[in-house]
């Protein structure tokens, strides 16, 4: 796949210590690498990088759809990106899911396993322009 692929969904992910983030951050790294969705750095968002932060607002004025993967209830994918402005069309909290925030623990590769699938339907299914986008 080339290093930008503007026909699939762009996929934004908490990707901090817990078990859960990086739940979140395992599941966008392979929506990537399978081609289901193209990731994007929610490190430079938030930290204002600014071919990160054009990247997320033309997708979001493109109408192409974005999607946050939250690990947890602080929601720090999402936040990221809406303080630059730029609105997920779909916020995936995993921890609404039964996925538990541990520390100093991995996250549980059965449960990434069951998550997967469900979440590939999930992306799958969104349209171009259905989305907030640029707020």
């Amino acid at each position: 796949m080339s290093a930008s692929n503007t026909d699939l969904p762009l996929v934004y992910s908490c990707s901090g210590c817990s078990s859960a983030a990086q739940l979140a951050n395992h599941l966008a790294l392979r929506l990537d690498r399978e081609g289901v969705a193209e990731m994007s750095c929610i490190a430079g968002v938030g930290g204002n990088v600014r071919s990160l932060v054009r990247r997320a607002r033309d997708a979001a004025s493109e109408g192409r759809p974005i999607v946050a993967i939250d690990g947890c209830m602080l929601a720090c994918a999402r936040s990221c990106l809406a303080e630059r402005g730029v609105t997920a069309i779909d916020h995936v909290m995993l921890a609404k899911t039964g996925v538990a925030k541990k520390y100093h623990a991995d996250f549980d590769a059965a449960q990434a396993e069951q998550i997967y699938p469900l979440l590939v339907e999930r992306i799958q299914s969104l349209n171009r322009g259905a989305g907030p986008g640029l707020s």
